[in-house]
This record gives structure tokens, sequence and C-alpha cells, in this order.
């Protein structure tokens, strides 16, 4: 059974920063399309940033929603089977759940196969 598991969420002052890692047992990242989404109380869920394959055509492009450009970076290592966000200047409309999902069609369908629980992300303002 395929696990996918968030870490790195918690508490932090506005402007801080925070780095969520997401690994999965028995799968293979490379082999697919990483992304995170997010969901706050009362709002929809919405994706925040994806990466597509590395190797594949578009060579591990990353996309953005507008609200976290130059703020929010994706990265995956392979050798570690783990992606990571990196939160910097983290702002109060940043806090919410964070899901790390994966799936083959991600980036351009939001399509997902899997995906973990979630981890907290509270921004103090």
């Amino acid at each position: 059974e395929v696990q996918v598991v968030e870490s790195g969420g918690g508490l932090v002052q506005a402007g801080g920063s925070l780095r969520l890692s997401c690994t999965a047992s028995e799968i293979t990242f490379d082999d697919y399309e990483i992304g995170w989404f997010r969901q706050a109380p009362g709002k929809e869920r919405e994706e925040v940033s994806c990466i597509t394959k590395n190797g594949g055509k578009n060579g591990g492009r990353t996309h953005y929603r507008d609200s976290v450009k130059g703020r929010f970076t994706i990265s995956n290592d392979n050798g570690k089977n783990t992606n990571y966000l990196q939160m910097n200047n983290l702002k109060s409309e940043d806090t919410a759940v964070y899901y790390c999902a994966v799936g083959r069609h991600l980036c351009s369908d939001s399509i997902i196969y899997y995906r973990g629980q979630g981890t907290q992300v509270t921004v103090a303002s």
C-alpha cells in the first residue's frame, strides 16, 4: 500500500520560513509529478505548487500559484525519494493544512493518485 507522509509544518511568525517534506513508500518519486495543495478552514482546496518528472521532456519544470511565486520553492531529491516545499516570507494567508500529492498528470490536470494526511502550517501575524 502506498503511503505518502508530509512533515515540517508548524507555527511560525509572519515573515518566517518553513520547509515541508514529503516522502512515500512503494513508489519512486521520479516516476511521478509531485505537488502541494492546501486547504484553509472554510475555503476550497487550492494547488500551491507542482513539479514535473525529472528527465521527462519538461525536465522537472515547476509551477506555482501566483500568490506564492518568489516565496516558495518546490524541489525533488530523488536519491532520498523526498520532495520539499521551501516556504519563505510566510504570510498569515498561507495558514492552511498542506497536502502532498502524487500523480502522473498532476501538474497539467490536477489528477491525484496518492496524497498524504496533511501537515498544519500556521502563520501568526
